[in-house]
């Protein structure tokens, strides 16, 4: 009894594969970074294992072929409800007790502007130039208005502090 207490609390840790599908032409590499070396070529639409993520890479076992990385955004997963060949969804259940979730996500961020890059940034006067091109003047304004029935309304600003 106690042996499956503990095979079933070992259980989420087991790392299970994920089907997923290339959306694009890509090259598998040997570990996770543009200048790793090139393992194979993968076609658009060829099948493979997602085995492990880190970063803006996930390491996959390509069908038949070799194991390597490619870039996450690369990869489709199988969607909810899909299943392989066989599946009874018990992987999906270990899934869930491993990493809090039963499906598949992707977040992608912007990295931020730090103190420095603020110090020294510099205008950009034709960008600016540019941007006051798509300006509409008073009289413009006043038309677009006034085709649309709308009414003009004076709006007091928020006084400073709240």
């Amino acid at each position: 009894m106690r042996r499956l207490a503990a095979l079933l609390l070992l259980a989420p840790l087991v790392a299970l594969a994920e089907p997923a599908t290339l959306i694009r032409d890509t090259e598998l590499r040997q570990a996770p970074a543009s200048d790793a070396a090139v393992l194979a070529p993968l076609r658009v639409n060829a099948r493979v294992d997602a085995l492990e993520r880190r970063g803006g890479w996930t390491r996959v076992k390509a069908e038949g072929g070799p194991e390597g990385w490619v870039r996450m955004l690369a990869l489709r997963y199988a969607g909810a409800g899909t299943a392989r060949a066989g599946d009874s969804g018990v992987a999906q259940i270990l899934n869930v007790a491993r990493t809090g979730t039963s499906g598949t996500q992707v977040a992608t961020g912007v990295r931020g502007l730090d103190a420095e890059q603020l110090a020294n940034a510099k205008p950009n006067t034709a960008e600016l130039k540019k941007l006051q091109g798509y300006a509409a003047s008073g009289a413009a304004a006043a038309g677009f208005a006034a085709q649309g029935k709308l009414e003009a309304r004076h709006i007091d600003y928020p006084k400073a502090g709240g």
